[in-house]
């Protein structure tokens, strides 16, 4: 059987904290796109802790992939979802307004909850990098774009999708923390919050 290991929004929201400052060191992101439903949260939370004084705040653009089989449950006794093997578009960029435009030159960060097998990711940097360059392409622009990643939790495990070399070589990956392979519920799954929270509570530390 699967273990389950229960995260509240406390959690999430200081995994967030905590990472903020090596985002904004190493990163410098000025615009966030969230992978859906799980980066949304995460996105959202990490914007009040990168906001410089003076300075706006981060715009937040979304995208939604799905590679998972099953509808998610929090509940102990119901089965987890099982990776899949085909990401499913079922958001993305408006490609014909000035969305892409407005991605071509910048220093983007890739926000998702869980890296688990990497195929969601994967399948996001490629997606994306192709249609920025297909932007710059159009604007006749020379300006680079670099994408990084932060996900909540990286799965020790063998990945079976890839990260570009130059984004492993120069660190634009970053993981609040590293769990062996566990089914990990998260707060936004739950349709019964102070059940999940007790679940919570009553589990040793992950």
């Amino acid at each position: 059987m699967v273990e389950k290991v229960y995260v509240t929004y406390n959690e999430v929201h200081k995994l967030c904290q905590a990472s903020a400052g090596r985002i904004l060191d190493a990163f410098k992101p000025n615009l966030m796109i969230a992978i859906g439903g799980g980066g949304y949260v995460p996105a959202r939370i990490l914007r009040s802790f990168l906001k410089r004084p003076s300075a706006p705040n981060i715009p937040i653009q979304a995208i939604g992939l799905s590679l998972y089989e099953q509808l998610p449950s929090s509940k102990p006794t119901d089965p987890v979802e099982t990776p899949g093997t085909k990401v499913t578009r079922t958001q993305w960029l408006d490609l014909s307004s000035l969305e892409m435009n407005n991605l071509v030159g910048k220093s983007i960060l890739i926000v998702d909850e869980v890296d688990d097998t990497r195929t969601t990711l994967e399948y996001a940097v490629r997606e994306l990098q192709k249609d920025v360059e297909a932007a710059a392409q159009k604007l006749g622009s020379s300006e680079k774009t670099q994408f990084s990643i932060f996900v909540l939790h990286n799965k020790d495990k063998t990945k079976k999708g890839y990260l570009p070399q130059d984004m492993t070589d120069d660190g634009r990956y970053l993981a609040a923390r590293t769990v062996s392979d566990v089914w990990i519920c998260y707060p936004w799954e739950a349709t019964d919050i102070d059940e999940h929270d007790k679940l919570a509570a009553s589990q040793a530390k992950y």
